[in-house]
């Protein structure tokens, strides 16, 4: 990501907050916009045009989306473009992870990037769904359709928008890897991050709490924890958090002290 998108996403985030009447229609047409810029090639060189003044492009989005399109949107999607990108393809990608924020903020009390979450240990753990909606091949509202009746009435409004959104439009992620990019979306809008743990067995609520407090205090910021069950750890944790990975499993002091054996 290059310096001046990094600059475009904090400015569109700030421009999000400020915009009142941010919803769930708000979020599903920002996810319609993206998919329409991302599918012009013409439009969204015409977005992403540095070399063109911010009022030209805001102009481009009101001739295209100002009567199809709420007022919330199209305001959203002006402070967008009015941003410098680093390629248009990040310009794509930003107004689907506004996309994704404004979901967030439409339903703060359900847990949407746990929801993601689980769908994508789903997705991980059934080969031929991860083919189905990871196949180049397939069509896009056919997966998007697939995930819609997958969460149907087992996950919030917002937590089925967003998956069934992301997997139309991959953009040469992988499905797992959509899934993830949109739950630390969704984290990051609630200011919080994500812990993926890794055990021999489920954990158990109380264990989970001090484990999230424990992780909490260490980063400054509440932290959600996602468990995955995995026998191959043998015993104790591995915590991914961040860029970080705190690795406290028998099977890693088993590792390491085979190798000092071996050495």
């Amino acid at each position: 990501m290059g310096s001046a998108t990094t600059q475009a996403l904090a400015a569109t985030t700030a421009a999000l907050d400020a915009v009142s009447g941010v919803d769930l229609d708000v979020a599903r047409e920002l996810f319609a916009a993206a998919r329409a810029v991302g599918d012009t090639p013409q439009l969204s060189g015409a977005l992403a045009d540095s070399a063109a003044e911010p009022a030209a492009r805001t102009k481009v989005v009101q001739d295209v989306f100002g009567s199809r399109l709420s007022p919330a949107t199209v305001s959203v999607l002006k402070a967008a473009v009015e941003q410098r990108w680093s390629s248009a393809s990040d310009l794509v990608d930003g107004i689907d992870e506004l996309a994704i924020r404004s979901a967030a903020k439409s339903d703060p009390g359900a847990d949407v990037e746990g929801e993601l979450f689980r769908f994508s240990r789903t997705v991980a753990e059934n080969a031929e769904l991860e083919l189905a909606l990871g196949s180049r091949l397939g069509d896009a509202e056919a997966k998007g359709a697939l995930v819609e009746r997958l969460l149907g009435g087992r996950a919030s409004a917002a937590a089925t928008l967003i998956a069934s959104s992301v997997i139309q439009r991959p953009r040469e992620r992988r499905v797992r890897q959509v899934l993830t990019r949109a739950m630390k979306i969704v984290a990051d809008e609630r200011d919080r991050t994500v812990a993926t743990v890794y055990a021999a067995a489920p954990l158990g609520a109380a264990q989970a709490d001090r484990l999230a407090a424990a992780l909490s205090r260490r980063y400054g910021k509440k932290v959600s924890v996602n468990t995955v069950v995995d026998p191959s750890v043998v015993g104790g944790l591995r915590v991914e958090i961040a860029d970080d990975v705190i690795d406290a499993s028998v099977s890693s002091r088993l590792a390491d002290l085979r190798q000092r054996l071996a050495g």
